[in-house]
């Protein structure tokens, strides 16, 4: 096992002080696990004032006896902080969340006992020895989340621990424990004392994990999931149409499954799209409608949002994917100032997750092809008005230039001169200075308009094929 020099001098420290000091939790799962730790948490017998000797440019600023202890680069400034706590026992948990007392200890068995899984209950020296007293090894081995002790006593202390045995099972790829699943189903009601902000964590790491649609459906089987999204049970065993094969929650688990983004808020947008499907469903000539679903789905998706606190930003972004992801296309039908307007309304930073989007939604409809060619013609249609280089706006002179200089008056042969300046400069782009720019359209002004517009528009063609020739390459289009 390798342990960074850092963290274990810290606990080498601790040593010489005459303390005992572990790495605990999170840290030692992964490394047995042989996965790269996001925190090097320690535990110790030391008090937190014996820490704070031990480690004098410290902060103790809280009651649960964790000490933050800087580490510091080669040039003495602060690169990262580790927690060190001491062996702690706690009694009675009235808010469901914090101990009501906290009792210092002096056995690390003690300390272990407190914690929520095995996988997390065990210890590590500076030597890599492991002290594992609850079995956690053995369930790492199994793959398995095992409460410490009864499952219904650890879920009366956080009830939030029922969410992180789900997403445990999604990010490590394991399976609940018989018993610990009972304990979620019995205690399951207790999870709406939880503040919002904490539930909106633990789902986010659900949706980020290798599989957030298994983490959506035992929230479902284990009655959370109607605390955390009712709307979406409300889909639960509700046919759609002739072109959907699955219910709605079963879409829309199944959306988020295939959702081609990694980004947690695309994920989101996925499984929220069809929201409003119960909500907005109607029999119309024996068949299944669900008019304006998208409308009433993104209004829903902004108060679910709001409900578990997310961001504004966050917000913002969801519900536009999800008003926007019943956009009409057709090849052949759509116009670039139609993809134009799209872009406007959707937003160029978004159009990518909008693709993805729609493809989630297509493979969790049971289709098999995930980006058919009238997928592939749109993005090649918004590539190609995004990136579309003709535009006089390139230019180092505009309109007003020439009718200063040139003394015209505001009217068509003004855009005629510019086009045919654009067309040279796409051509040659070391044309495009204001001396050269201004001395050309004083020959070109000699020219009639309708002239103008012809050689306009055969150097502007040209280069607008040779440009759509390269992008169409690129899409397969």
């Amino acid at each position: 096992m390798k342990i960074p020099k850092q963290y274990k001098d810290l606990i080498l420290q601790l040593n010489q002080a005459g303390y005992d000091g572990y790495f605990v939790g999170g840290c030692v799962r992964d490394l047995l696990l042989d996965r790269e730790p996001k925190d090097w948490d320690i535990t110790t017998n030391a008090h937190p004032e014996k820490i704070l000797e031990v480690f004098p440019d410290s902060k103790y600023e809280n009651v649960f006896g964790t000490v933050l202890v800087k580490i510091k680069d080669s040039k003495g400034e602060t690169k990262e902080v580790v927690e060190i706590t001491t062996y702690r026992s706690e009694q009675g948990y009235s808010d469901r969340r914090h101990p009501d007392q906290i009792v210092f200890e002096d056995s690390l068995e003690k300390d272990l006992a407190r914690r929520d899984f095995t996988i997390n209950a065990m210890a590590m020296d500076a030597q890599g020895k492991i002290t594992d007293i609850f079995g956690g090894g053995k369930d790492l081995g199994k793959k398995i989340i095992r409460t410490v002790g009864e499952p219904i006593d650890r879920f009366k202390e956080d009830a939030l621990r029922m969410m992180r045995a789900i997403r445990f099972v999604c990010q490590l790829d394991f399976k609940l424990e018989p018993k610990t699943a009972r304990g979620i189903l019995k205690m399951s009601g207790s999870i709406k004392f939880i503040a919002k902000e904490r539930l909106q964590d633990e789902l986010v790491k659900i949706l980020q994990s290798n599989h957030p649609d298994l983490g959506i459906r035992m929230l479902h089987e284990h009655k959370l999931l109607q605390y955390l999204i009712p709307e979406l049970e409300l889909g639960v065993g509700m046919q759609q149409n002739h072109h959907h094969i699955y219910s709605v929650f079963e879409h829309s688990v199944l959306a988020l499954k295939y959702c081609p983004s990694p980004k947690w808020q695309v994920r989101f947008a996925a499984l929220l799209h069809d929201i409003a499907k119960p909500k907005t469903r109607r029999i119309i000539g024996g068949a299944a409608t669900f008019y304006n679903h998208e409308y009433v789905g993104a209004k829903m998706t902004e108060k679910i949002m709001e409900r578990l606190r997310f961001s504004r930003e966050d917000t913002e972004q969801i519900v536009n994917l999800v008003k926007n992801h019943m956009f009409y296309y057709n090849v052949g039908e759509v116009t670039a100032s139609s993809v134009r307007r799209l872009i406007v309304k959707v937003g160029e930073e978004n159009l990518k997750d909008l693709i993805d989007l729609r493809i989630a939604d297509r493979l969790g409809s049971g289709t098999p092809k995930a980006k058919p060619y009238k997928l592939r013609h749109l993005e090649y249609m918004m590539d190609k008005v995004r990136n579309d280089p003709i535009s006089v706006k390139m230019l180092k002179i505009n309109g007003d230039d020439l009718m200063k200089e040139l003394q015209l008056q505001p009217g068509p042969k003004i855009g005629a001169i510019l086009d045919v300046l654009l067309g040279e400069v796409i051509e040659d782009p070391e044309l495009n200075s204001r001396e050269h720019l201004l001395k050309r359209s004083q020959e070109l002004d000699e020219s009639d308009l309708e002239t103008l517009r012809t050689q306009a528009k055969e150097a502007i063609e040209e280069q607008r094929q040779a440009d759509d020739l390269e992008i169409k390459k690129e899409y397969h289009v």
